[in-house]
């Protein structure tokens, strides 16, 4: 339900706020007072593209803002798709700016124009006179049938199970086309498995032997440059050690003159312990230090295979290689085995396939035993409307496909939909388009939208002047069915007759103000003596008389 619609520097608006009422609320005014820009203004929070050409004031930003209930639309699920944060008075917002540039927002969260229309799309339904696109929509006429079948848990579990079913007939393909090429590749993929096998590589190999390598091809500098360093520590008769022993001797005769060089002599002596130990460690390491041309040679070969086995598999590590030649022991596994897994998964399909056509069986029994209800109120509320000679003729077809991988199972069952009409006695059925006007189509579009607010949560409804083309008690009947309809959902209705916009429960009164060299488009809701003077200028021109007053209220007292 639209609660508040705020337009700011839209056309001729500069700033106009509207509050609607939850039934049958009445839009009128003059021709080109502004009824149409506010539907304008309103199809931007919609997501419509936008042109900066028709602001208010070209050097301000246009503000289009309008508050929903959408509590009754089970619409969470949307919002968690989208990353939207779920409330449920829902507010709509779109800023564009004068150099066109357009921005949106769900909440105070930015969004994209295609998500905005998505979620205007479930929240209103503007409906004109030449509107005729949905009504010709196999998927809508389908979705009447449904929403009057009364089976939404059904049909949502069979679509649940089918979206299943899609993924698994994909992966059944897919491992197929696996299993093919895995056959069709075995004897190249078992030489290079053998390759890598007969390797035998670790992860960490290769980098532990490039520093052995290393080692030993520099193995006289690191003799050389240790034998240097124990020396100048422990074995040169000048050495370190040596040298800080006998400074340890002179401390000692000082330790009567000052406590603290007791302290100090005992950290010197610490120092030359850790200094012996560097020198021992210094010693082993220089001694295991030695050329070895074998050994070398040895790693050269080995490290020679991996890097030739690198080159040909254009990877960087021996990590790499592993993970190739675990990537082929798969692929083995899968023209081996994968048969198996095939057929077991083939098994389940065969299974779900029944099922699901179990639930398709039930979908199409129940939308077949809800046709004929369909076509007689719908009938009945065309011949409410002056259209007796009506005629409607609803199939359930199965379209071709039985012998694609889905079975003839489709998103919505085994089932397909067509709405045959004409309007006048004795001449052969068609699509509506095709053998009705505009208004006799809003008249149609008018029936069946009554006919699903009935039994399901409709998005607010706008009918834009729906009416043209019809008078008298047609017009009378027109607004009946527009009140009842309102019993269920927010309608909104633009219209120039009498005798619908006496049946609103709110009445809105669109006009334009001259202020000095500026018009604006304005909207006031009317009292009770406001629709009575409104209503009879609809009757009788701008100064009613007082049979037109009298008739006026008349109108509204049928109401």
């Amino acid at each position: 339900m639209l609660q508040k619609l705020s337009i700011i520097n839209y056309a001729l608006i500069d700033n106009l706020e509207i509050s609607f009422d939850s039934g049958l609320n009445i839009l009128t005014g003059e021709t080109g007072a502004g009824k149409s820009i506010i539907l304008g203004a309103l199809s931007l929070i919609l997501g419509q593209r936008a042109d900066g050409r028709y602001f208010f004031n070209q050097q301000k930003k246009c503000v289009i803002e309008g508050s929903f209930k959408i509590g009754a639309f089970h619409l969470k699920q949307f919002f968690e798709d989208n990353d939207l944060d779920y409330e449920a008075e829902t507010v709509l917002r779109r800023e564009i700016s004068a150099d066109g540039k357009s921005r949106a927002f769900v909440n105070d969260t930015p969004v994209n124009l295609p998500a905005l229309k998505a979620l205007g799309e479930k929240l209103i339904d503007i409906h004109s006179q030449h509107a005729t696109l949905e009504i010709n929509d196999p998927e809508f006429q389908l979705l009447v049938v449904d929403a009057v079948a009364k089976h939404d848990e059904l049909l949502n579990d069979y679509r649940a199970k089918f979206r299943s079913y899609k993924k698994s007939t994909a992966k059944l393909q897919q491992l197929i086309d696996e299993s093919d090429k895995a056959k069709a590749d075995l004897d190249y993929y078992q030489f290079q498995f053998d390759e890598l096998e007969k390797a035998a590589l670790s992860a960490d190999e290769q980098e532990l032997l490039e520093q052995e390598l290393y080692a030993l091809n520099n193995a006289g500098e690191i003799k050389r440059n240790l034998l240097g360093a124990f020396y100048l520590m422990e074995d040169g008769e000048t050495s370190a050690i040596i040298q800080l022993r006998e400074a340890g001797h002179q401390l000692t005769s000082l330790e009567k003159f000052n406590p603290l060089i007791a302290e100090l002599y005992q950290r010197l002596n610490s120092a030359i312990i850790e200094l012996k130990d560097i020198a021992t460690e210094i010693e082993i390491i220089e001694q295991r230090t030695h050329t070895n041309e074998a050994r070398a040679e040895e790693i050269n070969t080995r490290l020679s295979l991996i890097y030739n086995l690198q080159k040909k598999h254009r990877l960087n590590s021996t990590a790499e290689l592993l993970q190739l030649q675990n990537d082929l022991s798969g692929k083995i596994q899968q023209a081996v085995f994968g048969d198996e897994a095939i057929e077991k998964l083939k098994l389940q399909l065969n299974a779900d396939k029944k099922d699901l056509e179990q639930l398709a069986a039930t979908l199409s029994a129940n939308r077949k035993k809800t046709i004929p209800a369909i076509e007689k109120h719908v009938l009945e509320s065309l011949a409410e409307m002056g259209m007796s000679n009506a005629a409607l003729k609803i199939t359930l077809y199965t379209p071709p496909g039985h012998n694609s991988p889905l079975g003839g199972l489709g998103d919505n069952g085994f089932d397909s939909v067509r709405f045959l009409f004409n309007a006048n006695k004795g001449h052969a059925l068609a699509e509506m388009s095709k053998v009705a006007s505009g208004g006799e189509l809003s008249r149609l579009m008018l029936s069946i939208k009554s006919l699903i607010a009935q039994n399901t949560a409709l998005p607010t409804i706008i009918f834009d002047e729906i009416d043209t083309g019809v008078s008298g008690e047609v017009a009378n009947k027109v607004g009946q069915i527009m009140q009842r309809l309102a019993d269920n959902l927010q309608v909104i209705t633009i219209t120039h007759l009498p005798q619908i916009a006496s049946k609103g429960q709110s009445h809105y009164f669109v006009y334009k103000d001259d202020e000095g060299a500026t018009t604006y488009t304005r909207i006031k809701q009317l009292d009770k003596q406001e629709r009575i003077l409104e209503i009879a200028k609809m009757l009788s021109g701008d100064n009613p008389g007082e049979s037109a007053l009298q008739n006026a209220k008349e109108l509204l007292s049928l109401q």
